[in-house]
């Protein structure tokens, strides 16, 4: 909750499902209040995360208690009851139900569960693999407003389902997608998003949840190139509580985009450059051999490139390292001799 109110005031983006300001350090959330905050007293104590913490407390408690509207997610919507159910740590979204008068709903088809005990189920496997606890320290059920005896609660209830996409989802070979809980365990073992970070998708969702989801809801055009973004390790199936195959439906997002001929003529002719090298192992050992000795020999003492012909992309945002020694071939060669 906190780290979404940090987020709106930077106008970002969630750079991770869960911990949405996770790529945030001290110093610039300190400034963010500094700026939001300005009413406030500048000399008022700020170096720590608990000070930091409590000034946030007190801004948005009193915009819940002027709020005429609550607007909440939901992590889960019972069909058998009419139930809205939502999981946090902070218990802000408590104060979002229960403190104004009209509380909306608004939730994705896909949460929909079908009893109470199936929303149990699954309740037992979000918390302790999102972040390792048993159970959130809050998890709350909302069913429709407040009766005669309830002593809080809003005055009207409105439930409004979101599809956005999902429907053409059912009989596909996404379909797997619709169980996500949302919880995050994909891209907590995603090598790609740790080096990345969950800005580099581009959009709502990051790593790979993101990378086949995203093309779903925006179309392959718009992010065709997500699901390239994979080493394809399998860690993100092997954490998955809901054992979704992610490595399987990005290779089915990579044939539409090759299909559609969405990939760019540069990075396709690339690629089949290096097919006709790689389908001739005597040349394409030669040109690793000679490129590699070229590279190093043009590098000298820098022992790097900042600019580089035919990797402009790379060298425009990063230097490229020279390479260092022989080629794999060469140290794999050498490796196995030496254990004869």
């Amino acid at each position: 909750d906190l780290g979404e109110y940090i987020i709106q005031l930077r106008g970002e983006h969630p750079s991770h499902i869960i911990a949405p300001a996770v790529h945030l350090n001290i110093d610039q959330v300190r400034e963010d209040f500094r700026k939001a905050h300005s009413h406030l007293p500048g000399n008022r104590p700020m170096k720590e995360p608990e000070s930091l913490l409590r000034e946030a407390r007190g801004i948005l408690r009193e915009k819940f208690l002027a709020a005429d509207v609550g607007i909440t997610g939901a992590n889960f919507l019972v069909a058998e009851t009419g139930t809205s159910v939502i999981v946090t740590n902070e218990g802000n979204g408590d104060l979002t139900q229960t403190l104004p008068k009209v509380h909306i709903v608004l939730a994705s088809i896909e949460k929909i569960v079908p009893t109470l005990e199936d929303m149990s189920q699954i309740l037992r496997l979000l918390a302790r693999s999102a972040t390792g606890q048993e159970m959130s320290v809050y998890t709350t059920l909302s069913t429709g407003p407040r009766r005669k005896s309830d002593p809080d609660g809003p005055e009207q209830y409105h439930v409004i389902l979101l599809d956005n996409g999902r429907s053409t989802m059912l009989g596909t070979e996404f379909q797997d997608m619709l169980r996500c809980i949302r919880c995050g365990a994909c891209m907590n073992h995603c090598p790609v998003y740790q080096a990345v970070g969950g800005h580099a998708y581009g959009w709502v969702y990051p790593g790979p949840m993101g990378a086949v989801l995203t093309p779903t809801l925006i179309g392959v055009d718009k992010a065709g190139h997500l699901p390239n973004a994979s080493t394809f390790c399998g860690r993100c199936e092997a954490v998955c509580p809901m054992h979704i195959p992610l490595p399987k439906m990005m290779r089915h997002w990579r044939e539409r985009e090759f299909e559609r001929h969405l990939a760019p003529s540069e990075y396709t002719s690339n690629l089949k450059l290096w097919a006709w090298f790689a389908k001739r192992p005597p040349m394409y050992r030669f040109a690793a051999r000679l490129a590699a000795t070229s590279l190093r020999l043009l590098a000298r003492r820098r022992g790097r490139f900042s600019t580089l012909p035919m990797a402009g992309a790379w060298t425009k945002d990063r230097d490229l390292p020279a390479p260092q020694g022989g080629t794999f071939i060469s140290q794999w060669k050498r490796q196995r001799g030496s254990r004869r």
